[in-house]
């Protein structure tokens, strides 16, 4: 009997999982298809926080599963941007941050929407870093009126990666060539299928230099640090919160009730102001630690999606903000 329920379950999934390839996605919970409404998470008073999470590697490419599609991180993040300018009791946004960055694209899209957002609105922004707030975490960070990291936060990475495959090992092993025929001396530079050429690292270094000096700019116009931190932070070192605290790259260490309080007060709100959130599904015992805007982000969807997150599987090639940790010496 065990055995007849098991396989009858096994082929129920088999189902799903056919159904869902072949036919319009199914929609087993509230998805990124219906519009977000605020939740408040605490708070009963007049003027309001809105608390904008930012978590994960920084992309703006959508996500799409078996049974789901994803918007891009860039997209939600800017349709709660406009959510909130079109309330007037919202008067400041935390944006709590976990993420080791991203590409530089996306990445630096939500700086700019972010430094838009603030001359536009005038309203405060606060962030404060989580477990990551390295790289691009850290470059989205920079327009906040107030940075805080957690204590346990590890930040900076300040700079440029560039990631490409090299296959030239395994291809001479295996005995496969590739035929390229090409219009200029370069236009396959940087290709994993063969030896990148003196002449094309300078120009790679030439734009990894461009690139990570951006970086450095911007993060000298924002904290006005001294010139000898600027040259130990541009190595791309990594840094804890303490360490970040004392050569100027954050404004304080603080748990995430420290920057909420913060962001009141820059904000001039009452101390039981409303803080408030943007989600698609309404969770019981809802709090500031949730993360999920839709139910698949929060629920059990493994056992009938088998999509993996794009950022959990690989990374294409290019330039990216990111604290990659794994990645090899050159």
């Amino acid at each position: 009997m065990r055995r007849t329920s098991f396989f009858c379950l096994i082929m129920a999934f088999v189902l799903i999982f056919v159904v869902a390839c072949s036919t319009p996605k199914i929609h087993l919970f509230k998805d990124a298809t219906v519009p977000f409404k605020e939740f408040t998470l605490q708070g009963k008073e007049k003027g309001k926080v809105l608390v904008i999470p930012i978590r994960g590697i920084i992309s703006d490419l959508p996500e799409r599963g078996i049974l789901y599609s994803r918007p891009s991180m860039v997209q939600e993040f800017v349709s709660q941007l406009n959510l909130a300018e079109k309330d007037k009791a919202i008067k400041a946004i935390l944006l709590k941050i976990d993420s080791p960055g991203g590409t530089i694209t996306a990445t630096d899209l939500l700086y700019h929407e972010i430094t838009d957002f603030k001359a536009r609105t005038g309203m405060k922004v606060v962030s404060v870093m989580m477990d990551t707030g390295a790289s691009g975490g850290y470059y989205v960070s920079l327009p906040a009126d107030r940075i805080i990291a957690h204590p346990t936060t590890i930040t900076g990475s300040i700079g440029v990666i560039f990631i490409r495959p090299r296959l030239t090992g395994f291809m001479a092993k295996i005995g496969l060539e590739m035929e390229v025929n090409k219009s200029g001396e370069h236009k396959d530079m940087a290709s994993p299928f063969r030896e990148t050429s003196a002449k094309e690292e300078k120009i790679l270094d030439g734009l990894i230099h461009q690139l990570g000096k951006k970086f450095t700019d911007l993060v000298a116009r924002h904290r006005g640090l001294d010139p000898n931190v600027l040259s130990d932070i541009s190595t791309g070192r990594i840094y804890s919160a303490t360490e970040a605290l004392q050569i100027g790259l954050v404004d304080q260490v603080g748990y995430l009730s420290d920057a909420l309080t913060e962001t009141k007060k820059l904000a001039n709100l009452p101390k039981d102001a409303k803080v408030v959130v943007y989600r698609r599904t309404e969770y019981p015992n809802d709090n500031l630690y949730n993360t999920a805007t839709t139910r698949y982000n929060g629920t059990g969807l493994a056992l009938v999606d088998l999509g993996l997150s794009e950022s959990l599987t690989s990374l294409n090639a290019g330039f990216y903000y990111l604290w990659l940790p794994v990645a090899g010496k050159k």
